[in-house]
């Protein structure tokens, strides 16, 4: 029985990556770049429902940056979602009016500041005088506004879903 355990989560893991990468390169304009509201971000509230979800979508992160963006990007990126997932599965039980946006702020945060820095450094805008800093703290801003909608709603709203849905949630946990 413990081995059907592990081969369900190794599966929704699998599941999980696999959707996270189709979102992104499905949603291409909206995935990439400077601007961006990454949709597969959603299931960054995943781990909400158990800690195996933290590999699945962090895995799915990896995969869809190399397939769409720099190496830096792959590892940056990737880092950034993994810190976000750990400390979600932390906030896991945090509610606000039944929602789970504690949980859905981790990702912003760590994409905000993370990516922010990253394409301030690498992606500078040509021929501005603008100082790192404020480069930095602006696509931090931009990061974080498509970080708020990706994962403070969609991502919050999906585990309303789930959580609301009896059948769902038996998939889920």
């Amino acid at each position: 029985m413990k081995n059907n355990v592990s081969v369900r989560k190794l599966a929704r893991c699998a599941v999980v990556a696999a959707l996270y990468v189709v979102l992104c390169m499905a949603l291409q304009p909206l995935s990439y770049g400077a601007v961006q509201v990454r949709v597969a971000e959603a299931l960054c509230l995943l781990p909400v429902f158990g800690a195996e979800y933290i590999a699945g979508v962090v895995l799915g992160c990896f995969l869809a940056n190399l397939l769409g963006s720099t190496i830096v990007d792959v590892i940056l990126g990737t880092l950034a979602t993994l810190l976000a997932c750990v400390v979600t599965y932390k906030l896991r039980n945090v509610r606000i009016g039944g929602l789970a946006i504690p949980a859905s702020l981790p990702p912003v945060a760590f994409n905000a500041v993370i990516i922010g820095i990253e394409i301030a450094v690498l992606f500078p805008e040509p021929g501005s005088s603008v100082p790192l800093w404020l480069a930095c703290v602006s696509n931090g801003i931009s990061v974080g506004i498509g970080e708020l909608i990706s994962c403070t709603v969609l991502g919050v709203l999906l585990v309303k879903i789930i959580e609301s849905n009896t059948a769902l949630k038996k998939i889920f946990e």
